[in-house]
Parts: structure tokens; sequence; C-alpha cells
């Protein structure tokens, strides 16, 4: 992986700008903002994907494939954490001395003059970051904004806004949530996570300190969890505003209802509000207390806040439906670590009312799947009804000796609720085999597990409704052949 060089002087004029992996969600959404402000722009990503065709519309040249030739005359580099470091193309910008940003420093050549409310987490970024747009928006306001994944009721990762305000998530997986001139922080928590960049705990929670004692206004972070309160008792001279379901929050949550929509209470000042959300999952009622106590904050009623919250319709890969065959409904989640995986499944299970959810896990790096395959197991186990355990999208990493889906299934107690098989054909093959009518079949990872989604839709449409029951026959048959 490409670490930034967060000491690094972002010029004042970058000239043309060409983007190594446009075709991400995050990056896409920058590289239009930077055609909104009226750079010219040019993109390469390994391959075809629906976040490059609208650049095509705008007249960007866009290669699919990396070559050193792509970077033709550009004075500016930006690339991603997740780039190879013997990229031809970064290779080449290095050795004829042009301008390479990350993707982070990118974010904040386009933001460094606003008003920045951060969003950093472990979980819940994204979702949280679309809630404080969305109700921004409804109130009238216009910020900038730069999500990690498209607000399903605005159609966009990204925009350029007319107020003073830039609203971004932030990624602490390689320290770079740290480069904003952060205005306003959110942390939804400092759940352990991206170890292989931090090392610890301890490292992970120095870093949001450090993030939090940046901040210039306010703070709004969550009360629920030691680690976050580890972080907290070691900020001082900052105004804090909290927010959760612990006693004492500054925004406490409570009552909360889940089903296809989430209602709860809001006790704030000695007040309750009640509110709703039109997304599933339980989770997401905590989140909102936090984005609805950011936008209190900067200064709207709250009562309208949690009125303009109800605009909110989630964000693309967050418990998104796919699609529906023979009674089958199939979804899609970013989850990549255990708490997020147990929320997603949490909150599937709120819909499927006499269903069955079946989990079809992708492990997300090496390194994770090495030091959490036995949360991850106990996770699936505990919500799941059925997990499907794929090969492990290595990402930015080597592999490492050992590690393979296997270990996810060696951390289950019953392990006819569960499977390896790394061949996506076979996994599909298999889900259609044990799923029936009213199940929800759910993908989850950050990887690219989104793409084997046409194949268990195709699956169900040319198999057999059997109502198979998920035993433990069935599953000792289809290990066999699995391993066999």
């Amino acid at each position: 992986m490409i670490a930034p060089d967060l000491t690094l002087e972002i010029p004042e004029e970058l000239g043309k700008v060409h983007f190594v992996g446009i075709g991400g969600s995050g990056m896409s959404g920058i590289a239009h903002m930077f055609l909104d402000r009226g750079l010219t722009v040019s993109g390469s990503d390994r391959e075809e994907s629906p976040y490059l065709p609208p650049f095509r519309d705008r007249g960007v040249t866009i290669h699919v494939g990396h070559a050193a030739s792509n970077v033709g005359d550009a004075d500016t580099l930006v690339v991603t954490s997740a780039l190879w470091p013997d990229n031809p193309e970064y290779l080449w910008a290095k050795e004829h001395g042009l301008t390479i940003l990350h993707r982070s420093q990118a974010l904040h050549f386009l933001s460094r003059k606003n008003r920045v409310v951060t969003v950093a987490g472990a979980h819940g970024k994204t979702t949280s970051t679309g809630m404080i747009v969305t109700m921004l928006r409804e109130l009238g306001k216009d910020p900038s904004f730069v999500n990690g994944g498209v607000i399903q009721s605005l159609k966009s990762s990204s925009a350029i806004g007319t107020d003073d305000l830039f609203v971004l998530e932030a990624d602490e997986s390689d320290g770079s949530f740290l480069l904003y001139n952060t205005a306003v922080g959110l942390i939804t928590n400092v759940d352990a996570d991206h170890l292989d960049h931090f090392g610890s705990q301890e490292s992970f929670e120095d870093a949001f300190v450090e993030f939090a004692s940046g901040v210039s206004e306010f703070l709004v972070a969550s009360i629920d969890g030691p680690q976050i309160l580890s972080v907290l008792a070691r900020v001082t001279d900052k105004r804090v505003v909290t927010f959760g379901e612990s006693e004492g929050a500054d925004f406490r949550v409570d009552n909360i209802v889940a089903t296809d929509h989430v209602t709860f209470d809001v006790h704030w000042k000695g007040e309750v509000y009640p509110a709703r959300i039109n997304v599933p999952g339980r989770h997401h009622a905590v989140n909102a207390t936090g984005a609805i106590a950011v936008v209190v904050e900067l200064g709207h009623r709250i009562d309208l806040a949690i009125a303009a919250l109800e605009a909110f319709g989630g964000t693309k890969r967050r418990f998104e439906l796919m699609g529906i065959r023979r009674g089958v409904a199939v979804y899609d989640d970013y989850a990549h670590n255990p708490a997020e995986a147990a929320a997603a499944v949490a909150g599937a299970r709120t819909v499927v009312g006499a269903g069955r959810v079946i989990a079809v896990h992708q492990p997300h790096l090496w390194s994770r799947t090495q030091q959490r395959s036995g949360e991850f197991a106990a996770v699936y186990e505990a919500l799941a009804d059925y997990t499907i355990v794929l090969a492990v999208d290595g990402a930015r990493e080597d592999p490492i000796d050992g590690v393979s889906g296997q270990l996810v299934v060696d951390g289950f107690s019953d392990k006819t609720k569960v499977i390896h098989l790394p061949d996506w054909q076979d996994a599909a093959d298999h889900m259609a085999l044990v799923a029936r009518e009213g199940d929800i079949v759910m993908t989850l990872s950050c990887g690219d597990v989104y793409k084997i989604i046409p194949q268990l839709i195709e699956a169900l449409e040319v198999s057999d409704e059997s109502d198979v029951e998920l035993s433990s026959s069935v599953a000792s048959e289809s290990h066999t052949r699995a391993v066999g």
C-alpha cells in the first residue's frame, strides 16, 4: 500500500490532474469535484465500472488498465492507499517529479478554505455523513460534501455547495483523517480496526485523541464504550458534546424500535423528541442521534433537524436491496469488521420476519482475517442462520501463510451453520440450494464481493425452489463437495 506523506506541502495550483483508481466510490467523487472547480482531469482504473461512464460523458479521458502512458501530460497524480507501490503510473510520476497527492490530500485541497465538518470513527461514518448532509440540505443549506458512498436521496457521493460548510467522511485506516482543518468533528466510535497500520488498540486511540484535540470549534462524540471514554478522558480544552444510549449523554437515545424503519426518542436538555429514520437497523438510531447533535450544535432547531432526517434514504452498499428472485431478497452491505457485520445482520433480522438470514462473507485483508476471524465467526454464528465464507480479498496486502476464509469457519462451534466456498460459482449454486422464499441473502465486505451478486441472482433464477432446511446433512454434503 502507499502511505500518504502528511507532511507534504500542497501546491496552490495543481495543473492537470490524473487520478489512479478513479473508479473507486471515494476517488470518483473527489475527481468530479475537481472538474466542478474547473480543473482538467484524467483517470485510470484496473477495470470497467459504473463510475467510469459519467466521466466520459463529461469529456474526461479514462483508461481501463494501468500503464505509464496513461499519465500523459498531467502535472499532478492522485493515488489511494489501496494502490500497490509498483503501479506503473505511480512509478512514472515519481521518476519524472510530478506532484503526487494521496486522495486525502486532494480532499484537503478542496476543503481547506471551508468550515470543515469531519466525520470519523471505525464504522458508521458513511451513514452519519449522509444523514448530516441530508438534514442540512432539507433545512435549506447547501454544503459541499464528500462521502464514502452514494447518498441515495441525492444520487451522489459528492457535490460542490455554495455554503461555507464542507462535510466529509474521513478515513482513519492510514491516519489521513488527521490531515483536515477540522472545525467540527464527529466521532462515531473508537472500536479497534486497521491494526495493520496502527499496530495496537493504544495507537489507534492515540490517533483519535490527536483528531479530537485538533478540532477548532467543537467535537461531537459517542460515549457508548470504554474505548471512546478513554479517548475523551485525554481531550482537554475542547467543547465536547456527547451522544449515545449511555446515561449522561447530552443527546441520549432510547426507546429504539427497529422494523423496516426505526423509531426512537432523543432526550436533550430535559425534553424528549420522537424521531424516525426510514432505513432498517437498530444501530442507525445511534448514528442518527450523533448526526442530529452535529446539526443542532451548528445552530438548527432540534425538531426541524429531526423532521429533516426522514428524507434520508440510506447510502449505497449499506443494506442495499439488489434484487428479489423466487421470493429471496438479495442485499449488499459494506460491513467489513465484526461490529459492522453484527449491525448489518441484526438489521436484516428486523425485516426478514419468519425468513432466514444467509450471510455471504468475503474476508477483507489477510491481516484482518488473521486477527479477527474468531470475532467474525462469533457474530455470524449468533446472528445469521447460515454463513457462506468466500476467499479472502487481500486488497493492498500480500498473502499470509495459513490465512484463508477457513479460519472463519474454524471459529464456529456449530459447523453445520457455515461453509467455506472460495469459488464464487460454487458459492452461488450452494446459496440457491439452501435459500427459500422469505429469506434474505446478504453479501458483506468492503472488497469486491458486490460483483458476485449477478451470479447469486442468476443461480436463484435457474434453480428450483426446494425449501431446503439448513440441516446437518445438507451442510455436511455441501462441505464434502467443496473440499473433496
